[in-house]
This record gives C-alpha cells, structure tokens and sequence, in this order.
C-alpha cells in the first residue's frame, strides 16, 4: 500500500498542468512544513518554495520521488498519521529507518563509506537506490509477509541493514522464504556470522557484508549520502 500511495502521488505529480501547486497540496496533506522537509531532503526551504510556486522549471522525475519519498518519511518519524489517514498500513517499529537514493550508488562505494567487509563469495559491484535499516529482532517478530513489503519502498534495488544481529541466521532466512530479494545485506556490529547465513547469501547471489558501526552511527554516514 505505501508503493502504491507513492506511486500515485508522483503519477498526480507528475501528469499535473501545474506540478507545482501539485507538490503544495500533497505536503499540506501530509501536514509537514517546507523547512521540515527541506531538511530531510538536505537542502534549505527556498528550494522547495520555489518549486511549488513554479519559480523553477518543472521538476524532473528524480525530485519527485525524493520529494514524495521525503512526505512519507517525515510522517513516519511523527508516527505516520497521514499516511495511514490515507490508507497505509501503520509502520512497523522494527524499520529504524530508509531512504531512496537520487542517484544509483556502487555497493563497493557504500561499503568502503560504511566500512564494511563482505563474508560471502558474492561479486559487490551492482548498484542500489536505496536503503532500509531494520531491527533485526522486532522486524522478523513483527513483519508478516505482506507487511515485508514495506521494507523495500520504491525499490528492492537497495540495501537491507539489520541492526541488532548475533548470527545472522533469521534475517538470510527470512529473506530466503520472501519472494522479493534485496540487493545486498548488511548487518550491524553482529557476533559470530552463522555459516548457513553466508551459503544463503551465495545461494541466492546477495552480497552479505558487516560493519562494526550501530545502527545511529550508520544513519548519520548514510545521511551523508
């Protein structure tokens, strides 16, 4: 439901005579200002004024989405009131946090930026749009598989993060049973990797990697992104 919200909004968007004004409605839908979201999107409020009043060319593809990814992330940090007024289903409190990229990044280079190190025979050059972090207990104690979906957002070209890890056994699982895969797996300061997690990795062609980093300390790199 979330995908399909999005994809409606940025469809409104994008199909409007005055994409602009479009933009506006949706935000104040949401109830979020231009400064709360200028800054999730790590610019500075006039950006966005200027594009709802139509003050700079008609905004591509790539702001719209960054734009409606950026309503729905906001609101779920205020407990997504909004989107679930509007039909989606509550956020999960095992998803800590996601994002989609502007622009495809190399998992070589979102590795080397995390310092991590891959445990499995997989080949790491393949891009992501994006990124979810998850708490790795609540997430597969709470998500259902339809609620699953929720983790991948627009995309499942992105990276899976599970934060609070000791084997790593569970989430390789629980990905192996899903029919949607990610492009890649990172776990959060784990303890001893399980053996069968990295032969999952390989026999499902995900890289798995590590960083020593927590979950804040990741989302503060990713931010830099």
């Amino acid at each position: 439901m979330p995908s399909e919200l999005k994809e409606k909004i940025a469809g409104e968007v994008v199909l409007s005579t005055h994409p602009g004004r479009t933009l506006r409605k949706w935000r104040e839908d949401f109830g979020i200002s231009q400064g709360e979201l200028a800054r999730h999107l790590a610019t500075v409020p006039s950006v966005i004024s200027d594009y709802e009043g139509e003050r700079r060319t008609s905004p591509g593809a790539s702001f719209v989405r960054r734009y409606v990814d950026g309503l729905f992330a906001v609101d779920r940090l205020k407990g997504g009131k909004a989107s679930q007024r509007m039909g989606a289903p509550a956020p999960s409190d095992g998803i800590l946090g996601m994002r989609e990229f502007s622009v495809a990044v190399p998992l070589t280079a979102l590795a080397e930026h995390l310092e991590a190190k891959s445990v499995s025979r997989v080949d790491l050059h393949r891009d992501l749009h994006g990124f979810t972090l998850l708490d790795a207990p609540r997430a597969i104690l709470t998500l259902g598989a339809q609620e699953f979906v929720q983790i991948y957002g627009w995309t499942t070209q992105r990276l899976l993060i599970f934060a609070g890890v000791r084997y790593g056994r569970s989430p390789m699982v629980a990905i192996r049973a899903h029919p949607l895969k990610p492009a890649a797996v990172l776990f959060s300061a784990p303890g001893r990797i399980d053996p069968l997690a990295v032969r999952l990795s390989e026999v499902e062609n995900i890289p798995l990697l590590t960083t020593p980093h927590g979950p804040k300390e990741i989302l503060a790199s990713l931010e830099e992104i």
